[in-house]
């Protein structure tokens, strides 16, 4: 079974802690075992060097062994001694010590060959180590030899598997096939629970705590999706995530749930735009993408098929451009593109041509200067757009009033961005059932139902939906999925 454990990867490094990647750890043990084999080869050298020079004087002694003996038995002290040897044989203090500190008998017993033999072979070893000195290929064979021999000897086979094959076991066996609950917050809390945490309710009754929030959170999507299914996870640069319903943390209805973005690879600086159940990827299902630039590209689901760990690129943006939102359609729908500057387009989904994952897509909305798109949504003549702007204004216009536009237009004016309004921020498809809310830039939220919305023509400046503060301005706006059933 595959398992996962944290590793402390904290190392001291020049005497100072630091917490190491993988790659650095290496490097740092490298660079050590580099130090040790410097300062151990020159302790070597050092070492090696002492006893050839004390070979030397021995076998300057051997050549005039019974002079040197005749010398040393001559002489009142050892000091007289070390002297006359430095003097007539022109030995170093080393030397004459260390002939004096040997027996006249065992000096006089000396072998020339066994010398002469470990001399030359100090010579040898002396080359060498000062060849591994200044050679840092002779160092790094080393290391690789000390590793080796390790291995050899203290290594054993291999109690886990590493293979490229992933088919050799798969986690997804071991998971029930469920029906199971999403919800999704509008701060990116995301839970799954058991369908049976819902119980059955007649008409009017009150219902049960869906998920636990902060205050200023809120659910903002809920659905039913098997736990083999997929979710399509969308971010605002145009990457594609894919997250396996099993592997969202099964909570309790009270649980907040865990951040979207600690289950799937998601950049510093980039957000969540929409997640999407897929039970399968069959190509007469669309996803549709639209820019802050006016770029739409629609692309069948079966493009995105095969999942990959880090995501992928779903669209090609321009410099400055992201992704506003994202819809799932059959292909047979209408959108409405709404932009910053109250302009709307309506049109067809089948204006806009299918075309492959890695394409840019094409032109939704011919922008006006300093205009960009705000959002989108299907175009269903029985529901309404409610349209807000940053002054806290807003309105409801039947979907129905808006007609239709060829893809790329200009658009028809969608509510008027007078300095009252300022501009559109959002917009969303409603009923009157709906539950919205608002949030402004200071951090205040609004709850408000659909139905306490005027729902008017499209060439008008709406009413008040929020009283701000001085300077305060509406960022952000939702439906509030009631799923208390």
């Amino acid at each position: 079974l595959q398992s996962t454990f944290g590793v402390i990867m904290l190392a001291l490094v020049d005497n100072q802690p630091k917490c190491l990647n993988l790659k650095e750890l290496l490097s740092n043990y490298l660079e050590h075992r580099k130090d040790v084999i410097t300062k151990r080869t020159k302790f070597d050298l050092i070492k090696s060097e002492k006893r050839a020079h004390i070979l030397e004087g021995l076998l300057i002694a051997l050549n005039k062994i019974d002079a040197v003996i005749k010398l040393i038995r001559a002489s009142d002290s050892v000091e007289k001694a070390k002297k006359d040897l430095i003097v007539h044989f022109k030995l170093t203090i080393e030397q004459a010590l260390a002939i004096l500190d040997m027996k006249l008998q065992k000096l006089a017993k000396l072998e020339r060959t066994k010398i002469e033999e470990e001399h030359s072979g100090l010579l040898k070893l002396i080359k060498e180590l000062k060849e591994i000195l200044v050679s840092k290929e002779k160092i790094l064979e080393i290391i690789k030899e000390e590793l080796n021999y390790l291995i050899e000897k203290y290594g054993d086979e291999r109690r886990t598997i590493i293979s490229d094959d992933e088919d050799l076991f798969d986690v997804e066996d071991l998971i029930e096939e469920e029906d199971v609950v999403v919800t999704l917050t509008h701060a990116g809390y995301i839970k799954r629970l058991p369908i049976d945490s819902y119980k059955l309710q007649r008409r009017g009754g009150k219902g049960v705590i869906a998920t636990g929030t902060k205050d200023e959170d809120f659910v903002e999507d809920v659905f039913i999706a098997n736990t083999h299914s997929y979710l399509l996870v969308l971010t605002d640069k145009g990457k594609i995530h894919w997250l396996k319903v099993y592997q969202i943390p099964e909570s309790t209805r009270q649980a907040k749930g865990r951040p979207i973005i600690n289950l799937v690879t998601v950049e510093q600086g980039e957000s969540v735009k929409a997640v999407i159940p897929v039970k399968e990827f069959n190509k007469s299902s669309y996803l549709i993408t639209a820019t802050k630039n006016g770029i739409v590209k629609k692309t069948s689901l079966e493009a995105y098929s095969r999942p990959r760990k880090g995501g992928i690129i779903g669209l090609k943006l321009d410099e400055g451009d992201e992704v506003v939102d994202v819809v799932l359609t059959d292909g047979k729908q209408n959108i409405l593109l709404a932009t910053k500057q109250g302009y709307a387009v309506k049109c067809a989904e089948t204006d806009i041509r299918s075309v492959g994952r890695v394409s840019r897509g094409v032109k939704g909305v011919s922008l006006r200067k300093n205009d960009s798109l705000v959002g989108m949504v299907l175009a269903v003549d029985e529901r309404k757009v409610l349209t807000i702007t940053e002054n806290g204004y807003g309105k409801k216009t039947m979907i129905s009033d808006y007609r239709f536009i060829k893809r790329g237009g200009k658009g028809v004016i969608n509510i008027k961005t007078s300095e009252r309004n300022g501009f559109v921020v959002a917009i969303k498809s409603v009923s009157d059932e709906d539950e919205l809310m608002f949030i402004s830039k200071e951090g205040i939220v609004i709850r408000t139902y659909s139905s306490d919305i005027s729902t008017i023509g499209r060439n008008t400046q709406g009413v008040r939906l929020m009283r701000l503060n001085q300077n305060d301005l509406v960022v952000s706006a939702a439906k509030i999925v009631n799923d208390d059933s």
